[in-house]
């Protein structure tokens, strides 16, 4: 893998090029996968992280696996999704099973914890009614540019809104659902001086001097890109979708900031690019701003339901503050992909081709039946759910957004977030009656208004679950065979640091009270063994398991259960996200029904509704074919063994384990039960690259260090050679006295 890193050498600051290889890759993943083609410039890309989750039962809570942390934290976050979280993200719900794999269950579950409000000045209790997962790969795997592949399952029932599945990347300056970690960094991707934007932007071009370690003149943000958000429900065709499209569907978005602070278009309504005019040709309006040279293809619209979120002045009851001067607007740049319901019942692939920074790209790809028309024209369509030919969902060019606000396709290093939340801004009932109380709990009748009809009925079942089969990142070794700038592996290269800047500012990054009493640092030490044991088996020692696939994991072919029998925004943030909900635009009254959808803006100015770019973007078709062979492996004959279950060591208070065993993990192999594959970054990042380790202390050297130390170390010598001249001296005189008094 190769990256461009800058080697900081202790004698110089001469920069080098360095080649990279990580060692990220799960040992199940089949050689036939371990490459793939790029769906837009027809090149070789390497893997580079991969997880198959084929070892069952592998727990994930801080410091338990070297790849993920799944949190343990009340999801409060305000800026992203406006308020409204109705879950509390537990560890103990995500977990791989015997399938093979990753499971991210939410369940009806009540959270109860006492927390301080500032405003207030007083304790007070807070609860959730849902639990949920949310794992991640902050400040552990990050990447810069490539391929990323997820085959997942997705949770629910197609036709019941209320949950909202995501798979995203962020970069790793901001840690998800850490509000202080985000703030007035999501998401910006701008590296221009801008006076009117420094103070919005925290980390701003117009910095001279950026402190821990970042570089100079160089404008950062926590970047985000939505490989797919989930939106389920039910009802007829979506207002302003071209194609049509109906509930449910994914979004696929980039969230960018700066964002168009004016003149944007209307949520519900495609951007108005062709204006009429009167007869004495005054415009009857004014165009809308928005992005050009989008393309989608296949089942996919433009989303006209959510444009941005605007991040105002805060108010007090938040959990971050912004003055008037910081107050921007980001802009969601995406489109929706139609569903149907097998993506609920078989694993599906999603993939994202992102070539990072200015001149790159970013390329959202999904799988359909690929089908001729009589004039011979390719087309896509989802029919059963089960086609295997690529279909290229969405492309955003670079040069649009830099022509539009000088923004740029992100170029931060950035991690993999997989999580299901429970919002009552996402997918819920939009029409609230007055006389609904506005609350939660599905086990009070009175809130059943507040949700979609069956929503309850189908939590009951304990059986919502977002399944993932794998998660692969491929990247190139030729940065000249694709645009962009080059790919790199790290969340710390030294073109992007991040790592001095968290740990300047780790309590950005820690829970809030009460449980951030619990945590010295952002991420728990990784556990190496001392798991409770009875058998080697319980710590991986079978080797080459035969696992069996626990069907009752596993959806069929069968219709889906009636579960409406029985059934029948919220305020307080500054950050105004407009409505995604279709629900808020359905019924609208224009001009009979729904107006006529409008295409994409063609920038040649053309308005001929025969043009067909939206469905024919710019890639390398010749690369378009199903990639053979991708069947899921669960058994591996050259799996080592991964531990074994050893006598526990006792202390003073007995035995650690109730079992009086602990797992003792084979090399290559870690976590408490020996389950995870000991991943780590081969090379150093730029805080490791600078970090001087002493038999004293560990300190960032400045990069004069040798200059430094030859000085430090002559002082040193000069003040011993003092002190022992000084004790010789004392000694001689004193040792003249004691023979003058002898003679006396």
């Amino acid at each position: 893998m190769k990256s461009r890193s800058l080697l900081l050498l202790a004698a110089s600051t001469t920069t080098a090029i360095t080649v990279v290889q990580a060692g990220w890759i799960d040992e199940d993943t089949p050689p036939h996968l371990r490459t793939t083609t790029s769906l837009v410039d027809g090149t070789e890309y390497h893997l580079v992280m991969s997880d198959e989750f084929n070892i069952p039962n592998r727990t994930f809570a801080d410091g338990d696996d070297p790849l993920w942390t799944a949190l343990d934290k009340s999801d409060d976050d305000y800026s992203a999704s406006g308020g409204g979280a109705l879950h509390f993200y537990n560890s103990s719900m995500v977990s791989t099973t015997p399938d093979g794999m990753l499971t991210i269950r939410s369940v009806m579950d009540k959270t109860e914890w006492t927390h301080y409000d500032e405003v207030d000045k007083e304790y007070k209790k807070t609860k959730k009614h849902f639990k949920s997962g949310n794992i991640q790969s902050w400040n552990k795997f990050c990447f810069t540019g490539g391929i990323i592949e997820v085959d997942v399952i997705l949770p629910g029932e197609p036709d019941i809104g209320g949950l909202w599945p995501a798979v995203w990347m962020l970069g790793n300056l901001g840690r998800a659902t850490y509000e202080g970690s985000t703030n007035n960094l999501w998401p910006w991707s701008y590296d221009k001086c801008d006076r009117k934007k420094q103070e919005s932007q925290v980390i701003s071009a117009c910095n001279k001097a950026n402190h821990y370690g970042l570089n100079p003149e160089q404008g950062r943000g926590a970047t985000e890109i939505d490989v797919i958000e989930l939106m389920a429900g039910t009802g007829g065709d979506l207002p302003e979708t071209y194609p049509p499209i109906k509930l449910p569907y994914v979004d696929m978005t980039l969230q960018v900031a700066p964002g168009i602070p004016e003149n944007r278009p209307q949520s519900g309504s495609q951007p108005v690019r062709n204006i009429a005019k009167t007869r004495s040709g005054f415009a009857t309006a004014i165009a809308e701003n928005w992005y050009d040279n989008l393309t989608v293809a296949g089942n996919t619209s433009l989303n006209p339901f959510f444009y941005g979120t605007y991040l105002g002045v805060t108010k007090p009851n938040e959990p971050v503050t912004r003055n008037k001067n910081q107050a921007f607007q980001a802009d969601a740049v995406g489109a929706m992909k139609q569903l149907v319901p097998e993506h609920f019942k078989t694993p599906h692939t999603f993939r994202v081709e992102w070539q990072p920074g200015r001149g790159g790209r970013l390329d959202w790809f999904t799988k359909s039946h690929k089908r001729l028309d009589e004039n011979g024209n390719i087309y896509h369509i989802e029919e059963d759910g089960k086609g295997q030919d690529w279909e290229h969902s969405l492309h955003i060019p670079d040069f649009s957004l830099e022509n539009t606000m000088g923004s740029k396709i992100p170029e931060e290093p950035s991690y993999v977030i997989i999580n299901t939340a429970i919002s009552s801004t996402w997918a819920f009932p939009y029409n609230v009656p007055d006389w609904c109380p506005k609350c939660y709990d599905c086990d009070d009748p009175k809130c059943a208004c507040s949700f979609n009809p069956g929503f309850c009925n189908m939590m009951k079942t304990g059986k919502v679950a977002l399944k993932v089969d794998a998660v692969r990142v491929y990247q190139s070794k030729d940065d000249d065979a694709h645009s962009g700038q080059p790919h790199s592996l790290g969340c710390d290269p030294p073109e992007f640091p991040t790592k001095e800047f968290i740990k300047g500012h780790e309590y950005r990054y820690m829970r809030p009270a009460p449980f951030v009493y619990d945590d010295k640092h952002p991420l728990k030490k990784l556990k190496n063994g001392g798991g409770s044991c009875e058998v080697d088996q319980d710590c991986g020692g079978g080797g080459a398991e035969k696992v069996a696939v626990d069907e009752s994991w596993v959806r069929g072919n069968e219709d889906f259960v009636d579960l409406d029998d029985g059934e029948s925004k919220e305020a307080g943030s500054s950050s105004i996200r407009e409505n995604e909900s279709p629900l808020a635009h359905m019924g609208k009254d224009k001009k009979k029904g729904v107006q006529k959808n409008r295409k994409l803006w063609n920038p040649t100015g053309t308005t001929d509704d025969d043009d067909d770019s939206l469905d024919h973007p710019t890639i390398s078709t010749e690369s378009l074919v199903n990639q053979e062979g991708d069947t899921k492996v669960l058994s591996n004959p050259d799996r080592k063994p991964k531990g074994r279950c050893v006598k526990s060591t006792s202390n003073v208070f007995g035995s650690p384990n109730p079992t009086g065993k602990q797992c003792q993990c084979n090399e290559g192999y870690t976590g408490p039960h020996c389950l995870s594959i000991d991943k780590h970054d081969d090379e150093p990042g730029a805080y490791d690259q600078k970090k001087v380790t002493t038999l004293f202390s560990d300190w960032v050297a400045p990069y004069p260090f040798q200059l430094q130390l030859l000085v430090g170390g002559t002082l040193v010598c000069a003040f011993v050679l003092a002190l022992c001249v000084d004790i010789g001296v004392k000694h001689r005189k004193q040792r003249s006295l004691e023979m003058m008094d002898m003679r006396m």
